[in-house]
């Protein structure tokens, strides 16, 4: 382990960890590359205890006719670093096949499942609700890839906080991550209502020159001792940097555990 990934390992620490990856692949036809080699690698340095994914494609018949390459496994399994559980569940069936949210854990999974938020035809959304267990806490995360349109997510929004007031304690841990696609930042005041932080001044789009921050990790329960967008990818052929491999940086948010 490197030194920036043993500095967080702490009895009662939590790194999350939350990632639009493009589906695995970057560029426009017809010059697309496969870059998910490279992602399981990148995900892997950054040592999370808690990784949350977007974009995840569980399978893709075009893209295994067009890549030799393209791992056999679903994409959440193939970047889950050895003796991770991985969790996904399909947000949009296409012609081509599927995608949705995944959780990548270092701590075992309790429970899992999925709430469709879906706010119109044209566009298929979901959430990714789990319970870990870490060192006996059972800490519940959500994550959510929100809409494109405005209203959409204001209605997506309310839709979580529905969610999570049936299916959350109140008095349990709880983080909310993924692609809010909140330009504005509006959502911060609805979430609010649910007892949910987060930390701005992160900006993770677009990947190359980021100017605002779409992704986010939402806590209640938990707090947030720092959080940053890392520097420098690891991938299967050596260093490369993060704009390379998804339109999205990842972000990293750590915890005090209660």
């Amino acid at each position: 382990m490197s030194a920036s990934g043993a500095a967080h390992v702490h009895a009662r620490s939590l790194r999350v960890v939350t990632y639009n990856i493009h589906k695995g692949v970057q560029g426009v036809w017809p010059s697309q590359r496969l870059e998910i080699h490279n992602l399981q690698h990148a995900i892997a340095s950054l040592h999370a205890d808690v990784v949350c994914l977007q974009e995840v494609r569980k399978l893709n018949r075009k893209a295994e006719r067009r890549f030799a390459s393209w791992p056999r496994q679903p994409q959440a399994e193939y970047l889950a670093p050895a003796g991770y559980q991985s969790v996904y569940m399909t947000n949009a069936v296409t012609a081509h096949g599927e995608h949705g949210n995944a959780m990548l854990s270092r701590w075992p999974v309790l429970s899992h499942q999925h709430q469709d938020i879906s706010d119109h035809r044209f566009e298929q959304r979901g959430l990714l609700h789990s319970v870990i267990d870490v060192q006996g806490h059972h800490v519940h995360v959500i994550v959510v890839h929100l809409g494109l349109l405005g209203a959409s997510r204001v209605r997506q929004a309310r839709q979580l906080q529905q969610f999570i007031a049936r299916q959350v304690p109140a008095s349990a841990p709880l983080l909310v991550a993924g692609d809010f696609n909140d330009w504005s930042q509006k959502l911060q005041a609805i979430l609010a209502q649910s007892g949910l932080r987060n930390t701005p001044g992160c900006p993770t789009f677009p990947s190359r020159l980021p100017l605002a921050q779409l992704d986010h990790v939402y806590a209640r329960g938990l707090h947030c001792a720092r959080q940053f967008v890392p520097q420098h990818a690891h991938g299967h052929a050596g260093s490369h940097n993060w704009p390379s491999l998804s339109d999205h940086l990842p972000l990293v948010a750590e915890f005090v555990l209660p």
